[in-house]
């Protein structure tokens, strides 16, 4: 079976790059029409399709990924961070490829592409072994519950990107009015957002090339009163230590920028396992995204709100706005049944509970309940273009950090999600 896990990997990494490539001609078809001295609306098409087509090339690809994975490690690749955002990530272009035929607008390959980069790139941070399933998650609840709430975030993905463009293209980023500024600065927050994700994944990488490791040996109580045990576990950092974990001591140290010893340990609240590299890891995530923030921005010469804008000239508003909605309407169905039903469902049949308020629970509940709010004031208070498109830019986020931050930082029973 290692030949088609390698062969799955290989299928992978080519996806990535036809979707980088499409990504480009994308670009192009939206760029590019500004210097055509032909008709600029026939350039579009052409490039259009071109880049819908590599765009499809690179789906077919992963899609063989996806299938040869599971042929090769005898269950379905969605039991980890790694094969859940790879999964994510095909479905986000599942999702685009659906809304493309339907609407036909190339502007929003610019903005939909990277995002299914940017997942995958965040997706092979972690370990890509296979490894067998934990009896909690031997059922066939996990084809259910995962992939159909996958399904349902994927189209919120192309509502995010959808909203975000109309967001660009009817703030008015030359006023110095001041309800515009504030909308001015929103815009470049959710920029800084996007950043911050990009600058982890180049902060892992980086150092991963470069081979840094550091060692740490921590110490922690466990038991009840008269019954304390005390639990020594190794810490590994694959980032410099700017915090160690709590009451720790250095087993090997790689020293970095002149630096031989972290600058402090994590707080006592922090003496979890791993939560002073969890810390660590925010920190260097904050860091190197103000470096690359500000990179763009004296390559820009302006905020990147002012600077992306433009581009979207000549798209009508209205569609995009549209194009938000209806993602949303195809999702929230689909992540009702996946998230919440087949979930509490699985709940009960694995832990003899519907509903135990782990904070995964919670955070699924709370996305369930925002995008019901918008369907609510969609439909029945008339909330349309920019009311509507900040929701659907927001409700992303709290998706994204259901995903990620809770797997990654809350403890809960669903945490095994976040290891390999």
């Amino acid at each position: 079976m290692s030949g088609l896990l390698n062969f799955s990997s290989n299928m992978f990494v080519v996806a990535f790059f036809l979707y980088c490539a499409a990504f480009i001609l994308f670009a192009v078809a939206i760029m590019g029409r500004r210097w055509s001295n032909r008709d600029p609306e026939s350039h579009r098409r052409k490039w259009g399709n071109i880049a819908f087509g590599v765009s499809s090339l690179g789906l077919v690809l992963e899609l063989t990924y996806f299938f040869t994975r599971w042929a090769g490690g005898g269950h379905i690749p969605v039991s980890n961070m790694y094969e859940f955002m790879s999964f994510l990530s095909m479905m986000v272009m599942v999702a685009f490829t659906v809304v493309y035929l339907i609407y036909r607008k190339t502007i929003l390959g610019l903005f939909a592409v990277p995002i299914t980069i940017i997942i995958m790139a965040y997706a092979a941070v972690f370990p890509q072994e296979v490894q067998p399933l934990i009896p909690s998650l031997q059922s066939y609840w996990l084809k259910i519950h995962v992939t159909m709430a996958a399904a349902g975030e994927s189209f919120f993905a192309i509502a995010f990107a959808a909203g975000f463009m109309y967001l660009l293209r009817t703030v008015n980023f030359s006023s110095t009015d001041k309800k515009d500024r504030r909308q001015q600065r929103w815009v470049e927050i959710v920029f800084f957002s996007i950043i911050l994700v990009i600058s982890f994944i180049i902060t892992v990488f980086a150092f991963r090339a470069a081979g840094y490791e550091s060692v740490f040996t921590q110490t922690k109580a466990s038991g009840t009163a008269g019954q304390t045990t005390s639990v020594t576990q190794t810490v590994e950092y694959k980032l410099p230590p700017i915090v160690a974990p709590y009451q720790s001591k250095i087993e090997s140290y790689q020293p970095f920028l002149g630096m031989t010893k972290p600058l402090f340990s994590a707080p006592s609240w922090m003496n979890g396992i791993n939560a002073g590299r969890k810390f660590n890891t925010i920190i260097w995530t904050v860091i190197s995204g103000i470096i690359l923030y500000g990179i763009l921005r004296l390559i820009a010469r302006k905020p990147l709100g002012r600077a992306a804008s433009p581009f979207l000239d000549g798209i009508d508003p209205d569609d995009l706005d549209e194009i938000s909605y209806r993602a949303i309407a195809i999702g929230f169905p689909i992540f009702t049944l996946g998230a919440l039903i087949f979930a509490m469902i699985w709940a009960q049949v694995a832990w003899g509970r519907f509903w135990g308020w782990d904070p995964k629970e919670v955070w699924a509940l709370i996305c369930w309940l925002f995008y019901s709010a918008y369907l609510h004031l969609r439909l029945s208070r008339g909330w349309q273009g920019r009311q509507s498109s900040w929701l659907s830019v927001l409700g992303f986020l709290v998706v994204m950090f259901t995903l990620v931050g809770v797997n990654l930082v809350i403890a809960g029973l669903h945490s095994y999600a976040g290891t390999n």
